[in-house]
């Protein structure tokens, strides 16, 4: 078959689980000998369209800045939908993939969809609903209608978690939804090397609100006051990396917790395989792969109980722990995944085995045939 994916942000320029996603499918499915094309912005000089693994990556326009502040940008959205259009109009293909956000992509793959007749689908990692308000105020009711008008652009869905698959029904979805979760290289992960730097807890993610990175480090601070040497490694970079290096400052936590900044996928792993404990206290997660890495090198997970937070289906198998968006109760979580993680080490390596890629490439065929 020959297969288009439209996403914005391509992988390895820009790393995140969507575009991670998006790349180990279309080079598994390359490997399968299928001719996968992928549409993104050109993060790379020399020509538009280039073959990497098989995959051919097309650059349909000058990257974009993804964020205003801390909220995506939607110009660049625009432009992106806008500048995709042509370029998949002069190829033929058999079925064509959009990730959800940042949404007006996926209004361009319809109109490439009605005038080739060729079959739509569309991946969910999170449904936003009425947190729309939240990030936007009163201009959230903009974000929400696009949001619902981008649910009904196709009878062909995948939602990453059960979670969001409920949430796409609690909108009035009412088709059949299919359920293809992230995945992880279980055996690249085997052969990673511990790092020589030992934490008892690391974070891995964007430092932005949602992940409330500081509330974790108000969690560490009590830990601290049982636990004199605890150690935390953060690892990620965003907008609220400087108030969190402040805030460790204040607490008079220099010699606790270390913020690494970005790290590369290797270097991620090093660092979970030499720490303890794996810790999530974000409220809006789709299918975050961070955990199941975590959980493949033997980590409990310990996340919150909050709607948005798809993390908490995946943490419901006695790999982790779920907890309340306090520091008391995470440090609480904490101090048990300190206590239990021996025992617990090899249920969660058997379970990240299950999310292993070629697992999610087999579903993931399998439905593009049956749509096709």
């Amino acid at each position: 078959m020959k297969i288009a994916q439209v996403r914005d942000t391509l992988y390895p320029y820009t790393k995140g689980g969507a575009q991670k996603r998006a790349w180990e499918i279309s080079k598994r499915l390359s490997y399968r000998r299928h001719e996968v094309h992928l549409f993104g912005m050109k993060y790379w000089s020399g020509d538009d369209v280039i073959v990497n693994d098989g995959v051919y990556l097309h650059g349909v326009c000058e990257p974009k800045k993804l964020f205003v502040g801390e909220r995506r940008s939607i110009k660049g959205a625009i432009y992106f939908s806008y500048k995709v259009l042509f370029p998949l109009l002069k190829e033929d293909f058999d079925v064509i993939i959009c990730d959800h956000a940042p949404y007006f992509p996926c209004f361009s793959a319809k109109i490439y969809s009605l005038l080739k007749e060729k079959p739509l689908i569309i991946i969910w990692h999170a449904v936003w609903d009425d947190y729309w308000y939240v990030y936007l105020g009163k201009k959230g009711i903009f974000g929400k209608l696009v949001e619902r008008m981008t649910a009904h652009l196709t009878n062909n869905l995948i939602a990453v978690s059960e979670r969001t698959k409920k949430d796409l029904e609690e909108i009035g979805v009412k088709k059949e939804i299919k359920i293809i979760p992230n995945g992880i290289d279980f055996k690249k992960i085997e052969r990673i090397t511990a790092s020589d730097v030992e934490s008892d807890i690391i974070f891995v993610g964007r430092l932005i609100k949602d992940k409330h990175v500081d509330i974790l480090i108000k969690a560490v601070e009590l830990v601290k006051k049982e636990v004199p040497d605890v150690s935390c490694i953060v690892i990620g970079d965003g907008p609220e990396k400087e108030k969190l290096k402040r805030l460790v400052y204040n607490l008079k936590l220099e010699n606790n917790i270390k913020l690494t900044g970005f790290l590369d996928g290797n270097d991620v792993i090093s660092y979970m395989k030499s720490s303890k404990v794996f810790v999530l206290p974000s409220t809006g997660e789709g299918f975050a792969l961070a955990p199941v890495e975590a959980n493949a090198c033997g980590l409990p997970v310990v996340t919150v109980n909050y709607k948005k937070n798809a993390t908490c289906d995946f943490v419901n198998n006695g790999n982790g722990f779920i907890c309340e968006l306090s520091k008391e109760d995470i440090a609480e979580k904490i101090f048990m995944g300190l206590d239990k993680r021996k025992d617990m080490k090899r249920n969660c390596i058997e379970i990240a085995k299950q999310y292993e890629w070629d697992n999610i490439v087999d579903l993931t065929e399998r439905f593009i045939r049956e749509v096709v």
